[in-house]
């Protein structure tokens, strides 16, 4: 009876897929924050899923396979954490000044991926800019920054779109 027992807790530990990116890994600690920011409002849609994907892959040079492998180890820390401290912890060990800036501006572009910000959002990248030891000022530059850039991509064309100046277009 305890040799059953022994095998079926072998063949339980055997079922954990092991991870690709290391647990002390900054990618896998901004992306486990770009997850919590993209889930913070309940929902993670379609927008902000392929925001997420484009994100990992550009500011991270992963291939697509390797950019959903560790988008799964993200959501797996996302999951298990209990607060950012960890999260931030690893990001101010391993990124300077501008690094730590560079996740926070991540974090807004995610927030700003399905078309509005939710207060939710909006606190979580305030708390996790704390933590990174982001300015206040330099926190609110960034939104400034992400949400102008994402209002230029994302012009849409319609009525209520501003009309360009004679001689434009």
């Amino acid at each position: 009876m305890f040799a059953a027992l022994k095998n079926l807790l072998a063949d339980l530990g055997q079922t954990e897929t092991p991870r690709r990116f290391g647990e002390d890994d900054y990618r896998v600690a901004a992306v486990a924050l770009l997850v919590h920011v993209a889930d913070a409002d309940g929902v993670t849609d379609a927008a902000e899923s392929r925001r997420l994907k484009t994100l990992v892959k550009e500011r991270f040079g992963l291939d697509a396979g390797e950019a959903a492998a560790l988008i799964r180890e993200a959501q797996q820390s996302d999951r298990e954490a209990v607060d950012f401290y960890h999260f931030t912890h690893v990001l101010k060990r391993q990124l300077d000044d501008e690094g730590r800036h560079r996740i926070i501006e991540m974090m807004w572009d995610m927030a700003f991926a399905d078309g509005t910000v939710d207060e939710i959002e909006e606190n979580t990248v305030w708390r996790v800019a704390e933590l990174l030891g982001v300015s206040n000022r330099d926190r609110v530059l960034l939104r400034q920054k992400v949400a102008a850039e994402t209002r230029s991509e994302a012009a849409p064309e319609g009525p209520w779109s501003p009309k360009p100046a004679r001689g434009e277009a």
